[in-house]
């Protein structure tokens, strides 16, 4: 069956999504991740310069790799993380393949990091997509994490520590810490995640709607939430409530 694309105008010029998270994932089978990732994000709540106290802060409850197919929630967790982090005050950096300078900057001031009392954030995204030098500045990383007890690090790739194509010693240290799988959700699952995002958006979608558009259109749940975005622009600028003949009307290829 055809798919119908996410007209060009509208993936392109999308409305200001809620930013990512934990309250706004839902967690389907990744329960045991997001409990652990909240239970983290509420103890830095509750931190200051005078009540932290580093003699007991393991390195799993600092180390977490998650990791699963694309459209699995990956990057929206590692954005949750980040997003926490911010409300905290908290220093984070936010680590991927293509932007090179941000671990540049990060190797230049880890020493500091871990000689500070407030912990700081570490997220890597898209592991299994580090080139050799990237793959080096990780497990530079990783080491001066392990030797501190208030450096947060919390990384994703699309497969296991074990299967990643990276040198040895590498996925070694990636299974130090805590490690888990995160899970499509079926389709019941994607209704209610599709529900929980146009909620957040103040949007109301016909009952019909999301049947139609998981038997129509493409069933990940980036695309998915992409859609969302798009018909919530496309609503306010119409006029028009969420319908099924909305949907169509704006899939209709240009």
């Amino acid at each position: 069956m055809n798919k119908s694309p996410l007209p060009k105008q509208f993936a392109l010029d999308l409305s200001h999504p809620p930013k990512a998270s934990l309250d706004n994932y839902l967690a389907g089978k990744d329960l045991a991740l997001v409990s652990c990732l909240q239970a983290i994000c509420s103890s830095w709540k509750q931190l200051t310069e005078t009540t932290i106290s580093n003699s007991d802060n393991p390195l799993n409850h600092r180390w977490i790799y998650w990791w699963g197919p694309s459209g699995s929630g990956r990057t929206h967790l590692l954005e949750a993380i980040q997003n926490a982090a911010h409300d905290s005050q908290l220093e984070c950096f936010a680590l991927k393949p293509s932007e090179h300078i941000s671990w540049v900057r990060l190797e230049e001031g880890i020493e500091k990091l871990a000689q500070i009392e407030v912990p700081s954030i570490i997220t890597v995204d898209d592991v299994d997509r580090l080139d050799e030098r990237l793959v080096g500045a990780l497990f530079r990383i990783l080491n001066q994490v392990q030797a501190s007890k208030n450096i947060h690090i919390f990384m994703s790739g699309n497969a296991a520590p074990a299967s990643l194509g990276l040198r040895e010693d590498l996925r070694t240290r990636l299974g130090w810490g805590l490690i888990f799988q995160t899970q499509l959700l079926d389709d019941d699952e994607k209704i209610q995640a599709i529900e929980l995002a146009a909620k957040a958006r103040g949007l109301v979608l016909s009952p019909d709607v999301l049947p139609w558009l998981l038997n129509r259109f493409y069933r990940d749940m980036p695309n998915l939430m992409a859609l969302i975005d798009a018909l919530d622009a496309y609503s306010l600028e119409t006029k028009r409530a969420v319908t099924l003949p909305l949907v169509r009307e704006l899939l209709q290829p240009n």
